[in-house]
């Protein structure tokens, strides 16, 4: 496989060519680097703004995002427990919490929180790839259901990250002009 190309925000150019994994990994790494870049450098009033038409956080997002990768890889995939942080919330009395309790993390238990969810699943996803491929089942499934697959969690938290970088992209817009995809 190619040496991926560097872009100008220090993100890894998904691959061109290679295996079905190696271009899923690529795009999903790829789309956690534009997230990463989008929440750089920004206090708790950065990652706490909004726009007038939505409440919607970059800090929220970043929380939002933890809680998507521990429960996609960790508890679906590997069947692992919940993660204390998502385990002891009640989610009855608030199903947002991730996006409305952010504002009273900071910059740095924010940025800890989803990078520690992200090296999780990375680790997690790279097990489960030395276990089989592609096609197994995650270990925690619906009833009655035979999926998801490997597969489609990857391409899941693609979208995921994928749709909530274009949120990101008008809020950091809004907070400090930068721009770029």
């Amino acid at each position: 496989m190619a040496t991926a190309s560097i872009d100008d925000q220090g993100r890894a150019e998904p691959p061109l060519s290679g295996s079905e994994t190696d271009i899923l990994l690529g795009f999903l790494e790829f789309h956690r680097a534009t997230f990463a870049w989008k929440c750089s450098g920004l206090d708790s009033e950065g990652l706490n703004a909004t726009i007038p038409s939505s409440e919607m956080t970059l800090g929220g997002m970043m929380k939002h995002l933890a809680g998507v990768e521990d429960y996609w890889v960790a508890e679906r995939l590997r069947g692992l427990e919940a993660h204390p942080v998502w385990a002891e919330t009640d989610w009855a009395s608030d199903p947002d919490w991730d996006w409305n309790s952010a504002v009273h993390d900071s910059p740095g238990e924010l940025r800890a929180l989803w990078e520690a969810a992200v090296e999780r699943s990375r680790e997690l996803t790279s097990a489960a790839l030395r276990e089989g491929d592609l096609d197994q089942l995650a270990a925690q499934r619906s009833e009655g259901q035979d999926g998801p697959t490997l597969r489609w969690i990857l391409v899941h938290l693609i979208e995921e990250y994928s749709r909530h970088n274009g949120h990101a992209d008008l809020l950091r817009e809004a907070i400090d002009g930068q721009r770029g995809e």
